[in-house]
């Protein structure tokens, strides 16, 4: 991997440093509060083209590498957490699964306007009884002449109240296990979608997710990701992108979280001096930095590798496991250093500390990525 940044990386970076400074910032504290959806940062985002960082020009996108993306989503998780797994559930989980494995017609028909952010998108996976666990998935597809009927619920699924667009797996083939699912793209104006509940979490409050409901749902045939029986492969290779987008994410919360200790840490006194004199916290400040850098090199590395074309399973799920770890334990040592007004709605790091919980539950908690990653090494 080139460790330098080229020219259009740094730029698109650049752009979503000032855009989270600038506007976002404030975005994130009140969305937090009001538990309301960022929907002016989403159309701003959508006018510089980060909701179709990766997207071929042709369709409106910016035309961008993974890596880009990765650094993009990163500066947005500093400023606002809620924004950057909004950003990064439509492009990562929403819209490459599209483009990556859907036909001609299917891109031209969903790609244009989710660029635009017309059509915000969602990945609709997760079942109240088949989390992990894919293939216990209960919601079918039932082929009805040029259509599919899908009836079923999904949980927790990111987008789901704002999406436009939906990727939604269905057994198609329920005896088969994982070999009998399938994936769709779906409109959400279609019949029989609907959004059943809105979930009260503890952290991300701007990122609204839902129980989605499906009540004989017809969906054109053509709308069939890959063939009938590959939707397991499907999620399976959106995932490893998919990963990489909640891995920046995590770093974004790490640094967040860094920062705003390097700062109370230099302006708070304790017995006469900064605490930052103290080498008890000069250690915690230490670690802090080295894990952010790393999960930062960890994220960039499976991004490098996704744009070369080369399997990154292995590499995004170790990426998405130590920043995932690593915005944990940043956010509460941040705490720590706070002390009592790190327990407070006062100072920003108990936003980071509920944020950053999550991103060791979604797109594969650590126990799966750890799964993963033992598969890999022991070539299973």
């Amino acid at each position: 991997m080139d460790l330098e940044l080229s020219a259009v990386q740094r730029g698109a970076r650049d752009t979503a440093r000032r855009f989270a400074r600038e506007k976002l910032e404030a975005i994130g504290v009140e969305c937090d509060r009001s538990h309301e959806f960022p929907a002016v940062a989403i159309k701003e985002l959508g006018k510089l083209g980060f909701l179709g960082t990766f997207l071929p020009e042709k369709f409106g996108g910016a035309g961008l590498d993974q890596v880009a993306y990765a650094l993009v989503v990163e500066e947005l998780a500093v400023a606002c957490a809620s924004t950057a797994v909004i950003v990064s559930a439509h492009c990562s989980l929403a819209s490459w699964p599209i483009l990556g494995l859907g036909s001609d017609a299917m891109k031209a028909r969903f790609l244009p306007k989710m660029a635009a952010g017309e059509w915000l998108g969602c990945f609709a996976l997760t079942e109240p009884q088949a989390g992990s666990d894919a293939a216990g998935q209960k919601t079918r597809a039932v082929r009805d002449g040029d259509s599919y009927v899908i009836n079923g619920t999904k949980n927790f699924i990111t987008n789901g109240p704002q999406a436009g667009a939906a990727i939604v797996f269905a057994m198609t083939a329920p005896e088969q296990g994982h070999h009998g699912i399938s994936a769709f793209a779906v409109e959400t104006q279609s019949p029989g979608w609907s959004v059943v509940r809105v979930e009260d979490k503890m952290g991300i409050h701007g990122a609204h997710s839902a129980q989605l409901s499906f009540s004989d749902m017809r969906v054109p045939r053509e709308n069939l990701i890959g063939a009938e029986g590959e939707g397991f492969k499907v999620a399976m290779k959106t995932l490893d992108g998919g990963r990489i987008g909640i891995a920046a994410q995590a770093v974004g919360i790490a640094r967040a979280s860094l920062e705003a200790s390097l700062k109370y840490s230099q302006e708070r006194q304790t017995f006469g001096h900064p605490l930052a004199r103290h080498q008890a916290i000069q250690f915690k400040l230490a670690d802090m930095a080295v894990n952010v850098d790393a999960a930062r090199w960890l994220t960039l590395n499976a991004a490098a590798l996704k744009d070369a074309g080369r399997p990154c399973t292995r590499e995004s799920a170790m990426a998405k496991l130590f920043a995932a770890e690593t915005a944990m334990k940043a956010a509460t040592e941040a705490v720590q250093i706070h002390g009592g007004y790190g327990y407070t709605r006062e100072f920003k790091v108990e936003r980071y500390f509920r944020d950053a919980k999550i991103t060791e539950i979604y797109e594969g908690t650590s126990e799966i990525q750890r799964l993963v990653i033992s598969g890999q090494v022991l070539g299973h």
